[in-house]
């Protein structure tokens, strides 16, 4: 038996007269017992019917209702009797019909629920269920536990407001108290109904209503549209028009939200006077949308080598020409991506190197998001076997300390970006003839404090501005009267190629100044980047 009470039987009789559908009965009279949800909603409708009608047959029996025992029409009694045969074939107009007084008007054709458009009636059964489930089977993913969400139209919030409008003036004529907050919502019920169903078919595995990212980490969603009453929520418009505002990543100005927050700033009688209460019964219910699958992303970080000179980090394309065939991101992305299973990635580093810079040391490290992977547990010997799958693709790259890490972990490789060192060799050409001595100077030279403005060859893609970089030392091997090494460890972030060759003066100071002739940088080599992530994992 449903567990309602005395206080809710005018609510429900008033809510099945206006076009409800027992699940929404239910939401009204704020029962938030699940398995009232999950029961079959024949033996629900039934149940309500028998609930109003038990108050009218217990009632004091005055000469009017003898009177209508002995003659036609026949009684409610008789009705309900014959509703709770047909219950099942004829759906809600049979409900409705049992409930309703001599002279009330007559339902519509149609049984949709004028408030869930039919979302509680026709998409809470096991046709469902099964429905959605074989979706996920088909997708193929790995999972353990799955999350249900629900989209639901937003003329749903108006046609709520409606209904409980409509109840209001019962609850209060009868000193009760009901607040619109303590309404079930209907994707509440809907998961409540549909958890249970959905798990069955996937063989017992856990659906649950509110996703926890730490350990429920796929969701499939189910959605649904009604063309019908998509004007529903235009009126709110002429009202609220703050709360519509068109912006150019949102095609229809009536979210939910937008929706929602517009029917808690109208009165009631602002309303009352635009939209009918209570709602007016739909023709057609909910159309349902494809069933959704996604899994959260999966972070894979390791540390990269690039021993090639003419490889790009990312994918270079000018003006939709590709000028190199591959990348660093690419041959690291290519074997996790089949791996995983996933649909795409996104790559991000602790800086980056120019195409024809190499990355020596113990490398730079890097992290991969995988976008929706459909496999997501890998132990320790199958990530190393993928670390040695990437490294035999390429001899211009290596790979190492390859993991599966947290999404929160990403941000240790982006902390103290400023404040990290990184440790560069570079191969120096001098236009005037040097000799050992003309050099060493420069390892005397501490904390150089140096003024970048934004360099001619990235200004297309980083705003003008001048930046403060620090080099905090510099060491020198000669190599010929127009040619050394020089070692330097800076401040991250500072542009070694300008510090060089003075870009035009728009390093301020540079190696030009100090050696008091023409120089450029011919080779440049990332030594090392400063950051204690991801952890080391021994060989």
């Amino acid at each position: 038996m449903l567990p309602l009470k005395e206080k809710d039987r005018p609510i429900v009789k008033k809510l099945l007269e206006a076009g409800c559908c027992a699940r929404c009965v239910l939401r009204f009279c704020c029962l938030g017992v699940q398995s009232a949800y999950r029961q079959s909603y024949e033996d629900t409708a039934r149940e309500l019917c028998a609930f109003v009608s038990d108050k009218e047959n217990n009632g004091s029996q005055d000469a009017a209702v003898l009177e209508q025992h002995k003659e036609d029409p026949p009684s409610k009694k008789m009705k309900m009797d014959a509703a709770e045969t047909d219950v099942q074939s004829e759906g809600d107009s049979a409900v409705v019909a049992t409930v309703m007084e001599e002279g009330d008007a007559e339902p519509a054709d149609s049984d949709v629920c004028v408030v869930c458009l039919g979302v509680l009636q026709q998409f809470c059964d096991e046709a469902y269920a099964i429905k959605i489930s074989e979706v996920v089977k088909a997708k193929n993913y790995q999972f353990d536990t799955m999350v249900l969400s629900v989209s639901l139209p937003a003329q749903l919030s108006v046609r709520e407001h409606s209904c409980w409008l409509h109840v209001k003036k019962e609850v209060r004529e009868k000193s009760m108290c009901l607040d619109m907050d303590d309404v079930i919502q209907v994707k509440e019920a809907f998961k409540w109904t549909m958890q249970g169903l959905v798990s069955k078919e996937l063989g017992g595995i856990p659906v649950v209503t509110k996703i926890n990212r730490q350990t429920e980490q796929f969701e499939v969603g189910v959605g649904f549209t009604h063309p019908e009453t998509d004007s529903d929520c235009h009126f709110l418009a002429s009202i609220c028009s703050d709360c519509f505002r068109p912006t150019k990543n949102k095609q229809n100005v009536f979210t939910r939200m937008a929706v929602v927050k517009a029917l808690e700033k109208v009165s009631d009688e602002k309303f009352l006077k635009k939209f009918p209460c209570p709602p007016t019964r739909p023709a057609s219910k909910c159309i349902a949308q494809d069933v959704q699958c996604l899994h959260v992303s999966i972070f894979v970080a390791g540390r990269y080598n690039k021993f090639s000179r003419t490889l790009p980090q990312t994918p270079w394309v000018i003006d939709g020409e590709r000028r190199m065939e591959s990348s660093v991101e690419e041959l690291i992305a290519a074997p996790l991506l089949s791996s995983f299973r996933a649909e795409g990635f996104n790559f991000s580093s602790s800086g980056r190197e120019d195409v024809d810079v190499r990355t020596l040391g113990n490398g730079r490290p890097f992290a991969l998001e995988l976008l929706n992977p459909h496999r997501a547990k890998f132990n320790k010997a199958e990530v190393r076997q993928l670390q040695e799958t990437i490294n035999q693709s390429s001899d211009k790259i290596r790979v190492r300390d390859l993991q599966i890490v947290s999404r929160d972990a990403m941000g240790h490789m982006k902390e103290g970006e400023e404040d990290k060192t990184k440790s560069y060799t570079a191969l120096i050409w001098t236009q005037k003839a040097i000799n050992k001595d003309d050099i060493t100077f420069l390892e005397e030279t501490k904390e150089l404090k140096l003024a970048q403005k934004t360099p001619l060859r990235v200004l297309h893609r980083r705003p003008l501005a001048v930046r403060e970089r620090v080099i905090h030392t510099m060491s020198t091997c000669f190599l010929d009267a127009h040619h050394f090494h020089l070692k330097l460890r800076t401040q991250a972030g500072t542009y070694i190629k300008e510090f060089v060759h003075g870009d035009f003066g728009r390093t301020k100071p540079n190696l030009c100044d100090l050696l008091k002739t023409e120089t450029d940088i011919l080779e440049l080599d990332v030594e090392s980047v400063d950051v204690d992530w991801p952890p080391s994992i021994p060989e």
